[in-house]
């Protein structure tokens, strides 16, 4: 008997505490410190049913009143008899009957154990389970949404065709192998090469994902670069909604990197508020310059911001050659609109990439902003809302899913050669591994261990 318990909600006071419980013989336990007010002892009452009762501490004492569900299994989110308590949500009444639930035989639950065992019983693939904690760290509705969805399946109904697709070409290939003297039909390379071509493009597709489902789940890192004095922090403050970094008229305020998160156009942006870069003599300002240069070269998107008066010295913004050499997208964000009336059109000079877009704004009266939100969005557009929960997005599925890919088009070099059958099914067989170490099918042990090491107490 391995019963685990853990509070499921949050350390700080809350209107409703949960502590949940898991493991073959939990009902019995629960009866030692759950008392109903009606009715039979709780190990026989309805399942899935809410009952009111009494929550008891070591020493039989009442310590709070309120509600107790049973779950039994396979049909529970762990695939194993479970149980929650739903209380009041004093630390301390959870703590008690925590301590009451080991004193009766449940152990301490480990992070992510509850969702582990939803996995290793069959409840969900990896990919869910990964979904679990992405919805639980969602920071946007749409990020919400696309977790929700894969926690559905989304991605593994995705990923079944291809699987079953490969698993036909090589049950085939083993039956044909080991049973010559039954009446089965030899696989034709024609099915082959067909199924080969459907896995890769099916492949291809999915990792054409990823960029969209990073931006998605961890947003874009965004670098706000110029001159001293351009305006850096004030559009950092305007997105953000809030002084969050100190605006002042004297040159070289910002001395060390200042980070926010925002939501822009319904993008989410890591914004990274650096130092003007200029030449300077202080030996503080050089080192926060550096962190500029380096905040560019980490960046997914980098803001260039140019005060409006400083238009006709561009050719000479070394900010701008920095975001061009850098290769990374870039806007150009023409700032003080409400001081200033710049010319219709300004040309961006230099050489190499063009910015992604130019914009004019005021992070002062907020004029412009709408403008910026805009080319952020198309710049990361959220893509066709039917792809929710088939999207790749942490390195880990990025990866296998590219090593399924490169097997797959092994497999098809191998077959267009001539080579002999068992070259092709060795490099099939490899991509169902990599596939099946996405799902969850293969996957080894310290994978699946790391993984739900990401998630907290209680889930």
């Amino acid at each position: 008997m391995d019963i685990i318990a853990a509070i499921a909600t949050g350390g700080n006071p809350t209107a409703i505490g949960i502590v949940r419980v898991s493991g073959e013989g939990c009902f019995a336990l629960c009866d030692r410190v759950f008392r109903p007010l009606k009715g039979k002892a709780f190990s026989g009452q309805e399942a899935r049913k809410m009952i009111y009762g009494d929550m008891l501490d070591t020493q039989g004492r009442v310590i709070d009143r309120g509600l107790a569900v049973r779950f039994p299994g396979p049909h529970s989110y762990t695939g194993e008899d479970s149980a929650e308590f739903h209380c009041h949500g004093s630390p301390v009444v959870l703590r008690e009957l925590l301590s009451a639930l080991f004193a009766a035989g449940a152990r301490q639950a480990r992070a992510g154990e509850f969702t582990k065992r939803a996995f290793l019983n069959g409840r969900l693939d990896l990919t869910q389970a990964e979904a679990v904690v992405d919805l639980i760290d969602a920071e946007t509705a749409a990020a919400a949404r696309n977790a929700a969805a894969q926690l559905d399946g989304g991605l593994r109904r995705t990923l079944e065709p291809i699987q079953d697709a490969l698993l036909e070409i090589t049950s085939r290939f083993y039956a044909v192998v080991d049973y010559p003297d039954e009446d089965i039909e030899d696989v034709q390379p024609e099915q082959v090469a067909e199924a080969l071509s459907s896995a890769d493009e099916k492949l291809t597709a999915l990792l054409a994902t990823c960029q969209r489902g990073k931006v998605l789940k961890s947003g874009v890192r965004t670098a706000i670069v110029g001159r001293p004095n351009a305006g850096k922090s004030s559009l950092l403050n305007a997105l953000a909604g809030y002084e969050r970094a100190i605006v002042t008229d004297v040159p070289g305020t910002t001395r060390d990197t200042v980070e926010e998160s925002v939501l822009c156009g319904g993008v989410l942006l890591r914004l990274i508020d650096t130092a003007g870069i200029r030449d300077t003599a202080d030996v503080v300002e050089q080192m926060g310059v550096e962190r500029s240069r380096k905040a560019i070269e980490a960046a997914d998107l980098v803001l260039v911001v140019i005060d409006i008066s400083t238009i006709p010295t561009l050719e000479s913004d070394e900010t701008l050659r920095l975001a061009r050499a850098s290769g990374k997208p870039f806007l150009v964000v023409f700032s003080k609109l409400d001081l200033y009336h710049p010319p219709a059109y300004v040309k961006v000079p230099g050489t190499g990439g063009d910015p992604a877009g130019a914009v004019y704004l005021s992070s002062v009266t907020g004029e412009g902003l709408h403008v910026l939100e805009d080319t952020v969005a198309a710049l990361f557009p959220a893509g066709d809302p039917k792809e929710a929960g088939s999207l790749l997005t942490d390195q880990r599925q990025e990866e296998a899913a590219r090593r399924a890919r490169d097997a797959v088009r092994r497999a098809k070099n191998a077959l267009e050669s001539g080579l002999t059958p068992d070259a092709v099914l060795t490099d099939a067989e490899e991509a169902l591994d990599a596939l099946g170490e996405l799902t969850g099918r293969a996957a080894k042990e310290e994978i699946v261990s790391r993984i739900f090491q990401r998630f907290c107490v209680g889930k």
